[in-house]
């Protein structure tokens, strides 16, 4: 009698598992299974609940891993079970409307999402010789921005100051302000409190409903944090490569820098500069360049990242990596948020590297022309309650001291206030006449 005539039971595939041996501070070292660094598992905890972590690395058999969540409850030879599915990440016009968590799920208690589709995440930048060039000025609404720094369709830029100052209130004014077809907005490691401030305050009810949102708080595993941040350039760079104008928002590139710092020192990497080991600064061009313009003739994508200057210094390591990295930053001076000046934007230390391909030249000599009368004015600042400045000596110096209360109104904007470039760039020729400046 042959074998074909008896219905074998069939028999189920082994699965193969390892055991956790060491918990050391927020790494999980295990034994037994054979994955790569980027590679998932579930481990398995007292309750019988089980938390995903990612390989980050290894020393001889035993694998490193990070959970991507808080642990509760982990025992000594807990078992380890490798994820043989691939990650993926949830992209598609569903997403607008919607507030994400770092792996992609939603929070806002709308139900699952739809109309997405799931793809792999691409940690591959464009080929540089097939970016499309910048050459499109787009319109922030901030009329300091649109006269003086104008911004270009593409541009990847930074928003640097102490924490305080107003970063987040500017983020949250281009959001509302900007013409994109898409915002995708990162809070990263920030306070909790702001996330539904954002999206009720900044973003309001309208525009939400182009925007996507993905959170990672303070208080979520440094891993999660990771994964929220590609997750955000991911989402946006898809959108890009539709044809869609893009707006990428991230708050904040210090939080994503000390998250990698985070993973780095527990697995031992020694510290470099101020407490930084090498591979947090190697992780931020990689970031970086996601975002941009890609190949798509109509799809762009610009990137506005915030920076926190610890203690408002301005050689912060991650400020000054982010600024080399980056095709502009934006400087907010916290003497000027004192002082009620909003937004507290320092022009003549701040700077977009693209503003000679994208501005025309009169509005170019405007803008040379106030930063030479803003630059004069700084020398004579501090001696001016003194009584140390003598006006009649120096014809420009005492043309910027008179002009810079009417510098420093043009300068201010309400946060409900939008200004469009137009109106932005009569308004600057209009303060130029008015000073008597030729």
């Amino acid at each position: 009698m042959t074998a074909e005539l008896y219905d074998w039971p069939s028999v189920p595939v082994a699965r193969l598992y390892g055991r956790l041996t060491r918990v050391n501070g927020l790494l999980l070292e295990a034994v037994g299974c054979r994955l790569g660094t980027g590679d998932r598992a579930l481990v398995e905890c007292r309750d019988g609940e089980y938390v995903e972590a990612e390989v980050v690395g290894f020393h001889g058999d035993t694998l490193c891993l990070m959970p991507i969540s808080h642990t509760t409850g982990l025992m000594p030879g807990a078992r380890v079970m490798p994820i043989e599915a691939s990650y993926r990440v949830p992209v598609g016009p569903g997403l607008l409307g919607r507030v994400l968590d770092g792996l992609g799920e939603p929070m806002d208690g709308l139900g699952p999402l739809s109309a997405v589709h799931q793809v792999t995440p691409s940690r591959q930048t464009p080929n540089p010789l097939q970016r499309q060039p910048i050459c499109q000025p787009l319109d922030v609404g901030v009329r300091a921005i649109n006269a003086l720094l104008p911004v270009g369709r593409g541009q990847r830029l930074g928003v640097f100051a102490g924490p305080g100052v107003g970063k987040s209130v500017l983020l949250g004014m281009m959001t509302r302000f900007t013409e994109a077809d898409v915002v995708v907005v990162g809070l990263i490691g920030e306070r909790g409190r702001e996330v539904r401030e954002f999206i009720e305050q900044s973003l309001g009810e309208e525009g939400r409903r182009r925007a996507v949102v993905i959170t990672a708080p303070a208080d979520t595993p440094p891993l999660m944090r990771l994964r929220a941040m590609r997750l955000c350039h991911q989402i946006a760079c898809q959108f890009r490569d539709e044809g869609k104008q893009v707006l990428l928002l991230v708050d904040s590139l210090t939080r994503y820098a000390q998250a990698q710092r985070e993973i780095a020192l527990s697995m031992g990497e020694p510290p470099a500069t101020k407490g930084y080991p090498p591979s947090a600064f190697a992780q931020l061009p990689s970031l970086v360049e996601m975002a941009g313009n890609g190949s798509h003739p109509q799809g762009t994508l610009t990137a506005f990242y915030t920076v926190l200057a610890e203690g408002d210094d301005p050689s912060d390591p991650v400020a000054d990596a982010a600024r080399a990295i980056l095709d502009g930053h934006f400087v907010l001076s916290r003497k000027l948020a004192e002082a009620g000046h909003f937004p507290a934007l320092d022009v003549n230390a701040s700077v977009s590297r693209l503003a000679s391909q994208i501005a025309p030249q009169a509005q170019l000599n405007a803008i040379s022309a106030l930063r030479q009368l803003l630059g004069r004015y700084q020398e004579v600042r501090e001696l001016l309650p003194l009584g140390g400045y003598q006006p009649g000596q120096d014809a420009q110096l005492d043309m910027a001291v008179s002009a810079y209360p009417s510098i420093a109104d043009f300068l201010k904007q309400g946060t409900q206030e939008c200004h469009t470039t137009s109106a932005s760039l009569e308004q600057l020729q209009q303060l130029l006449e008015q000073i008597g400046h030729k």
